[in-house]
């Protein structure tokens, strides 16, 4: 008598231009697009998101030439915001959004990845604004939100998924928790990105375990826990601890990514896990070989 066939998985891997070293639309520092592409399929991925608006075409007709010929499809765009400032910053905002939202569902994705704005500055470490939100904000940052995903939804047919980050105000247990607890789970769904949560204390299996119903994406990276202390003992802004290394290559680093794909898997739903590896700047041949031997490794872990 044979075994049964595993349970085939419904997380889809891929990665993404933050694993090239590229955070900016046009940086001499970063990798030019036309080389990312070749070698995110060359590593073997088959999804890709579309990093900062502007680093890859924003063209859709040239993109999908570009990607198809690559056998590479979107998984989602990605959108930066303040609102916890109130209505004032709506339209500014909706700008940015609308010109990402739109080139993301010309490409067949279902999802707008939304990061928060940072409390300070990720370069400099100039503190921009106060550490932690009053109740007002918190109660603006909640109604604004699902505004955002009421109206994506709307006009665009996408998911929003908003994404705890280092230096941000949605980034430990205690305030991604508030955030959820304080957010319509029908317009606001979670991108969990494993790295920026123990960047910031987190457990992302008990968030999984949780609060399944709330996560809609991963993304799947590690921080190097010794880097991290130091990061942590001297308050170190968020870039400069990139360039420090303290997101890593796995497996080297924390959180172990086997359990957190398999609490994803129980959860039994369609999720994107895509790889990032914050190392920006970074030499232009370093990505491709830690490229592939992440996707070596999440085979071996079932994804």
């Amino acid at each position: 008598m044979t075994s049964p066939a595993p349970a085939p998985t419904r997380i889809r891997v891929g990665s993404a231009p933050d694993s090239w070293g590229v955070w900016f639309p046009d940086d001499p520092r970063q990798v030019p697009w036309e080389r990312f592409l070749d070698e995110v399929a060359e590593a073997g991925y088959r999804w890709i998101e579309l990093g900062p608006y502007g680093y890859l075409p924003t063209d859709p007709a040239r993109l999908a030439d570009e990607t198809r010929r690559r056998e590479l499809s979107v998984s989602a765009g990605t959108v930066f915001t303040g609102l916890h400032r109130g209505p004032e910053v709506w339209d500014a905002t909706w700008r940015h959004v609308a010109d990402v939202a739109e080139l993301t569902r010309a490409m067949g994705a279902e999802h707008l990845v939304v990061i928060p704005s940072f409390w300070r500055d990720d370069k400099t470490g100039e503190v921009l604004e106060e550490r932690t939100l009053t109740p007002a904000q918190w109660r603006t940052l909640a109604r604004q939100t699902e505004r955002l995903g009421r109206e994506v939804r709307e006009r665009y047919g996408l998911k929003i998924v908003v994404h705890p980050h280092a230096d941000t105000h949605i980034d430990s247990e205690e305030n991604v928790t508030r955030f959820l607890d304080a957010t319509d789970s029908a317009l606001v769904s979670l991108c969990l990105d494993t790295g920026h949560y123990a960047y910031c204390g987190g457990d992302s299996v008990k968030l999984i375990e949780t609060y399944g119903e709330r996560i809609g994406y991963l993304h799947l990276k590690q921080v190097d826990p010794e880097i991290l202390a130091e990061v942590v003992a001297n308050e170190v802004p968020f870039g400069p601890a990139v360039g420090r290394g303290v997101m890593c290559e796995p497996p080297a680093g924390v959180p172990a990514l086997e359990p957190v794909l398999a609490a994803a898997g129980r959860l039994d739903v369609d999720l994107f896990a895509i790889v990032e590896q914050d190392m920006y700047p970074c030499p232009p041949d370093k990505p491709l070989p830690i490229a592939r031997r992440t996707r070596h490794f999440l085979r071996s872990c079932g994804a």
